[in-house]
């Protein structure tokens, strides 16, 4: 067993002498298995206080950079709010860069903007290009470790991905569907934009299991509209026109008040609406029973994770494992209390 600390520090840690401390490290005989636990256990303590200690004191600048709407990215910021507290006494200082729309080239300006004035990470919400991996690659040789966060960009030299296993979200999501829908129904699907790697994983899941679940169901895209009311509004009633009548809607990208005015101008409600995140448009849709449910995942959970690895990267504590999220499936009739409105 290989170790940092004095046999006296882990004896007095474990409660036990250093003759069996000693014993348990070279793996002498005549040692019960719970001793050794006791042993292993006082170790983990002590690289836990020895984080805690190396953080006292130290401040460290994160940057949260996304292209989300407005509505999204208010529910992050005020996630990292309340994770700082979570995390004293490390005084962590947020930065967020937040835009509705972002070109690859506005990211990378925005990239080489934090890495010319200096950051000790970055969570990362943007379209998967090469423009975009490119600067990754830069920041890493930097030791300016980044963390993608909701979507992925796998081929790149992120440090980790912390969000929903989006590929699982969609199998959900279509899942529910085929239980909700009637039969030989016509599926309206929307993506903010397919560049986003997560919400594509979540079609392509989505897809491949309703084809195997629901042969016979047509999917109707209407993407593209980057979870903007007027812009999704817009690719929506342009499908509704050649379309049959839709039956249900996954709405992978949100604009979902956008969505349901398109549909309500051509005279149709959908029997089945599966949206993404509690934010509070889809709270209060979910609330008039405009949406059927929403597949959820706590943002703050998410954003608790992410920073962590990044502290995790300049020794402070240890890299969390279990990087997706949990799905949470939410109804009117079970929303989570933390959203419930003030009596």
């Amino acid at each position: 067993m290989t170790h940092r600390f004095p046999i006296k520090e882990i004896a007095l840690q474990a409660g036990l002498s250093t003759a069996t401390v000693d014993r348990v490290m070279n793996g002498r005989a005549h040692v019960s298995p719970q001793t050794r636990r006791r042993v292993e256990d006082a170790i983990a303590e002590l690289e836990q206080q020895e984080g805690q200690l190396a953080a006292r004191g130290r401040r460290l600048f994160f940057d949260v950079v996304m292209e989300a709407p407005n509505r999204f990215s208010r529910e992050v910021r005020l996630a990292c709010g309340s994770v700082l507290t979570d995390l004293h006494p490390i005084a962590i200082r947020p930065r967020f860069t937040f835009t509705e729309t972002m070109s690859a080239a506005e990211c990378s300006a925005i990239l080489q903007r934090i890495a010319k004035r200096g950051s000790q990470g970055i969570c990362l919400k943007v379209r998967d290009t090469e423009e975009v991996r490119h600067m990754i690659a830069g920041l890493a040789d930097r030791r300016i470790p980044v963390v993608t966060v909701f979507t992925d960009l796998p081929a790149s030299r992120r440090l980790a991905y912390v969000g929903l296993d989006n590929r699982s979200a969609g199998k959900t999501a279509a899942y529910l569907m085929h239980k909700l829908l009637p039969a030989n129904g016509t599926v309206l699907t929307t993506l903010s934009q397919h560049t986003f790697q997560g919400e594509e994983e979540r079609y392509e899941g989505f897809r491949q299991e309703l084809d195997r679940l629901r042969p016979e169901c047509r999917l109707v895209d209407a993407s593209g509209g980057g979870g903007l009311n007027p812009e999704t509004r817009r690719e929506v009633a342009e499908k509704l026109g050649s379309s049959p009548p839709i039956s249900g809607v996954y709405s992978m990208g949100g604009g979902n008040r956008a969505i349901l005015q398109a549909l309500s101008e051509v005279g149709q409600i959908p029997g089945v609406y599966v949206a993404h995140d509690l934010d509070k448009d889809n709270l209060e849709l979910l609330r008039q029973e405009q949406l059927t449910l929403v597949l959820h995942h706590d943002l703050q959970s998410d954003m608790h994770t992410a920073f962590r690895h990044l502290l995790a990267y300049h020794g402070i504590g240890t890299s969390p494992s279990g990087e997706t999220s949990d799905v949470q499936v939410v109804t009117p009739l079970n929303i989570p209390s933390r959203f419930n409105e003030p009596a």
